[in-house]
This record gives structure tokens, sequence and C-alpha cells, in this order.
């Protein structure tokens, strides 16, 4: 299973931003799709998750009500949507991959991204 973000940037606090996570097609019914975040000498935080056959999504109580995940089946895709973006959202966002049911801890998850940048700015 091969992932592949993209769609960060730099923008201002109050702004929308949508990241894209395509997936090889190697992920099957069994998986579920996350994100995760990691800011600047911080440790990688869990964002949300979404089970690739259900739908079923989670959050982390950070984002809950501000970022929306969601999956198109027939582009192999996850999306995170995020909305009024603040400065504390600024991190390296990464997609994951896991067979574990709507894991939200690191070590759960074999198969990663590469990471785009997102940048709010004050």
């Amino acid at each position: 299973v091969q992932l592949v973000e993209s769609g960060g940037g730099l923008v201002q606090a109050g702004d929308s931003l949508r990241l894209s996570c395509v997936v090889s097609e190697g992920i099957d019914s069994s998986y579920d799709v996350g994100w995760f975040r990691q800011a600047p000498g911080k440790g990688r935080e869990f964002v949300a998750v979404i089970g690739w056959n259900s739908g079923e999504a989670n959050y982390a109580d950070s984002v809950k009500g501000r970022f929306t995940i969601s999956r198109e089946k027939r582009k192999n895709a996850v999306y995170l949507g995020m909305y009024t973006l603040k400065p504390e959202d600024t991190a390296t966002y990464y997609c994951a991959a896991s067979q574990f049911f709507r894991p939200t801890m690191e070590k759960d998850y074999p198969y990663w991204g590469q990471g785009t940048q997102v940048t709010v700015s004050s």
C-alpha cells in the first residue's frame, strides 16, 4: 500500500484548505485511512480516521467540528477538509493506512505517505 499526500500550503488564520491522499490499489475494505500531523519539535498527533468501506469517521477533539475526513473510492482518495484554520494547526500532515479498526495511535499504522506541509499565519 502506497500513499501520496497533496494540497498543503500557506494560508491565513480563518481560511480553509483540503488535503488529498491518493492510495495505491493495494487498499481494500479491510483498511482504515487516517490523518496525522506533526508540528515542529513535537510528536506525531492523530487527527482523524475513516473506514475505507463504511465511511465512518473519528476525530481528535482538537479538530472536531472544524475538520472533515471523507473518501472517494473510485479515485482511491481520502480527503481532509480543514476549516477555520488556526496558527496551531501548522504542521506536516501525513496520511496513513491500517488494518486495525479506527486506530488513533501512530504505532498501529504500517503504511505512511511522505507528508504535506500546512502553514497557518496569524
